[in-house]
């Protein structure tokens, strides 16, 4: 299956693959999102495979909200390599 992502109420939900293949349209889809939004919600409960790239993807989604002061939450089952992540970063 290949990445959709949807969106409705500043809600975003990701279905598929986020791999390498599927970066720049994840990329494309969230840049500007924090030019409108002051708060998003992505739910990752529809995503069936995620690799390196696409941790990497939603790390630097989380560090631009950050240093733009926005606010993103990650919600959903499943990812345990993007859970590991944020995990590290938090004992870190």
């Amino acid at each position: 299956m290949a990445l959709s992502i949807t969106n409705y109420n500043n809600r975003f939900k990701i279905k598929g693959i986020l791999t390498k293949k599927s970066i720049a349209e994840f990329q494309e889809a969230f840049r500007y999102v924090f030019e409108t939004n002051d708060a998003i919600t992505i739910s990752l409960e529809g995503l069936e495979k995620i690799d390196r790239y696409g941790v990497n993807a939603l790390a630097m989604l989380h560090n631009e909200a950050l240093i733009k002061n926005k606010r993103l939450s990650i919600i959903g089952y499943g990812c345990k390599e993007l859970y590991d992540y944020f995990k590290s970063e938090e004992a870190a």
